[in-house]
C-alpha cells in the first residue's frame, strides 16, 4: 500500500509534506483492502457489525468512509466544512496542522444512542477527530471508535483524541 501513497512537500504549505491518496483510490486492489480493514474496525470477531452509522469528514473521508458505510449495512454522515449543508447543524472551530477550521453536522444526522465509527484518511495533529467527536455527542450519539488509512506518528493525534480508540491501518 506504502507504494500507493506519495510524498507531496511542501503542500498546502511550505513545510507541510501532504500525503497524496489518490493513486490507492485508483488502484481497486489496494482501495478494496484499504475498506475492507476499516470496515472490519466496526465488526465483532463473529462479524456483527457494531455501529449504527459512519461518519466521514470532508474531504478524503467522505472518499473513504462511504464505502465503509455500505460495506457494514449502515448509513454514513458526512461532516462539512462551514456553510456547506442546507439545513440546521452544529458546528465546531479548531485548529489544524496549518490553520484553523469550523466543522458541522446536521442537528438529526445521528439519533441519540447511535453507536458511530469516525473514518479518516489520516490522523495527524487530531483536530479533526476531536472536533467530529464533539459534533456526534452534540447529535447525542457515541463515538466508538476512530479509523484510518495512515496515522502520522510524530504527531500528536492520539493524545488529542484522547481515550477514544484508534486503529490505523499504517503508521509512519
Amino acid at each position: 500500500m506504502s507504494r500507493l501513497v506519495l510524498d507531496v512537500p511542501d503542500y498546502p504549505l511550505p513545510g507541510v509534506m501532504f500525503k497524496d491518496i489518490t493513486p490507492l483510490l485508483a488502484d481497486h486492489t489496494g482501495f478494496t483492502a484499504v475498506i475492507e480493514a476499516l470496515a472490519d474496525v466496526a465488526r465483532s470477531d463473529e462479524g456483527a457489525v457494531l455501529v449504527d452509522k459512519v461518519v466521514g469528514m470532508e474531504a478524503r473521508g467522505f472518499i473513504l468512509a462511504a464505502p465503509v458505510a455500505l460495506a457494514l449495512g449502515v448509513g454514513f454522515v458526512p461532516v462539512r466544512k462551514a456553510g456547506k449543508l442546507p439545513r440546521a447543524t452544529h458546528a465546531v472551530s479548531y485548529s489544524l496542522e496549518y490553520g484553523e477550521a469550523t466543522l458541522e453536522v446536521h442537528r438529526d444526522a445521528i439519533a441519540p444512542g447511535e453507536r458511530v465509527l469516525l473514518i479518516d484518511d489520516v490522523l495527524a495533529t487530531g483536530g479533526t477527530v476531536a472536533a467530529t467527536g464533539k459534533l456526534v455527542e452534540a447529535c447525542g450519539g457515541t463515538c466508538v471508535g476512530v479509523a484510518v488509512l495512515m496515522e502520522l506518528s510524530f504527531l500528536p493525534g492520539r493524545a488529542t483524541v484522547g481515550d477514544l480508540p484508534i486503529s490505523a491501518i499504517t503508521t509512519v
